[in-house]
């Protein structure tokens, strides 16, 4: 059901239409935290450390597919905002091909050179032919991860967040349940944990592309939207490519940190693994919350009610920092016991380090969650010069003193230490760029 977010009390309605949200990218993460735990708990460390490691450089893959769906979605959502129906009918259209032809440039790129960037992380023997394997299958599944993420950025653009989180839901438990058969009853290890996530993924995306032109075609227009439209094509790219970017040099940076990580053997790598899919899990919630963000000023911008925007931001704030308190205290209380669901006899060295980047990271969830929901608002209004100066302080800083740390008596710990400086000198600066908005000189009773 499409629902206009530009009426009503702010709070209320993103409240409703986040938390779908929220639960659609805990089972989006199940996808890949289901591949880590059943890898770890049946086929090994070394088999978890193999899924771990080539996970960093599908991040790259949906980076771009990422990008795609926020410029989709936040095109859509202005002219729904708007009510310009005809223009949002090939603004679909228009970022369907766009991504597609992007898509396939990937797919050959990636079948060509995942081995080269295996190597240049310095993957350890043990776990290379895995983690190879492992990327081979995923690149050929790479139409599914785009294509889904471009229909769920127009069911969040149409205020829709309850049908892709019933789509994931489902999509999400059958991926556990192959999981499981593959890899513990077929013993097909690491390619079971790969060919039961790009099944599971190919039948959501099938479902969601379907209702999605379903939903599009209940919208009625004047006349026949064309398919392809240079000018909302450059509309498109100016939000598509900024976010690409960010998750792009986000994920090259998590790649070179990852280096880093690798030489200090499987032990820290496994634990790596395990820590960073709990963390991951945390922070996309919040991104995804971002999202939401992005698509609640965006239909308020098309509309030209800037006085919500504050309001709506207020809103958010407090839903992301409500969400952040027992996050924080499970992973620092329970980080041990949550870790063994991935590693089902783990040295004492995965152990320490998972603990330890689980301990370090989640005190700060306050500190980046508010940074993503500023985020949000820079990018649904335009911002995207602002958007990417934060990010980017917040990506090199990590990266650099995540090298410059390693090399310290604190050794791996000193790389966990580099991810709560980065994100608070981005938050800084995002909330900083929020505060000079025009939405902060008008009105913000709702």
């Amino acid at each position: 059901m499409n629902k206009n977010l530009t009426t009503g009390n702010p709070e209320t309605i993103l409240w409703k239409f986040c938390m779908p949200l929220f639960g659609s990218i805990i089972f989006q993460q199940l996808y890949n935290i289901a591949d880590s735990l059943v890898a770890g708990k049946f086929a090994g460390e070394n088999a978890l450390a193999a899924v771990g490691n080539s996970y960093e450089i599908t991040l790259i893959f949906i980076a771009f597919a990422f990008g795609c769906n926020i410029g989709c979605s936040v095109i859509v959502s202005t002219f729904f905002g708007a009510k310009k129906y005809n223009e949002m009918k090939t603004a679909v259209s228009t970022s369907m091909i766009v991504s597609g032809l992007l898509c396939a440039i990937l797919m050959i790129g990636g079948l060509l050179l995942c081995g080269s960037l295996l190597e240049l992380i310095r993957t350890p023997q043990e776990v290379f032919a895995d983690s190879r394997l492992y990327l081979d299958i995923y690149i050929w599944g790479l139409p599914f991860v785009f294509f889904y993420n471009i229909s769920t950025g127009i069911f969040s653009a149409l205020g829709d967040s309850k049908t892709p989180f019933f789509f994931l839901a489902a999509s999400s438990c059958s991926n556990i349940a192959m999981d499981i058969w593959f890899v513990a009853g077929l013993h097909m290890g690491v390619a079971g944990v790969a060919w039961a996530t790009f099944i599971c993924q190919g039948a959501s995306c099938a479902l969601s592309m379907f209702f999605v032109f379903r939903r599009l075609r209940s919208i009625r227009t004047d006349e026949k939207a064309p398919l392809f439209s240079r000018s909302i094509c450059g509309k498109f790219l100016k939000v598509a490519v900024p976010s690409t970017l960010q998750q792009s040099f986000i994920s090259i940076g998590n790649i070179i940190i990852q280096s880093a990580i690798n030489g200090f053997g499987p032990g820290v790598m496994a634990g790596y693994s395990a820590g960073i899919k709990l963390n991951n899990l945390v922070i996309t919630s919040f991104s995804t919350i971002g999202n939401g963000m992005s698509n609640y000023s965006a239909q308020n911008y098309g509309a030209e009610k800037l006085d919500r925007i504050h309001a709506g931001f207020k809103a958010g704030l407090k839903m992301v920092w409500i969400i952040s308190v027992p996050l924080a205290l499970l992973y620092v209380v329970c980080g041990r016991w949550l870790l063994l669901f991935f590693m089902g006899d783990p040295s004492a060295e995965a152990m320490h380090s998972g603990i330890m980047l689980l301990r370090i990271l989640s005190p700060f969830y306050f500190v980046i969650s508010a940074k993503l929901v500023a985020d949000g608002i820079l990018r649904g209004t335009g911002r995207m010069v602002q958007f990417m100066i934060a990010t980017f302080t917040d990506l090199v800083l990590r990266v650099v003193l995540a090298l410059v740390l390693a090399r310290t008596s604190l050794g791996s710990t000193g790389i966990w230490c580099a991810w709560p400086v980065g994100w608070a000198a981005a938050a800084f600066l995002s909330l900083w760029f929020y505060s000079r908005g025009p939405w902060l000189r008008h009105d913000t009773n709702a």
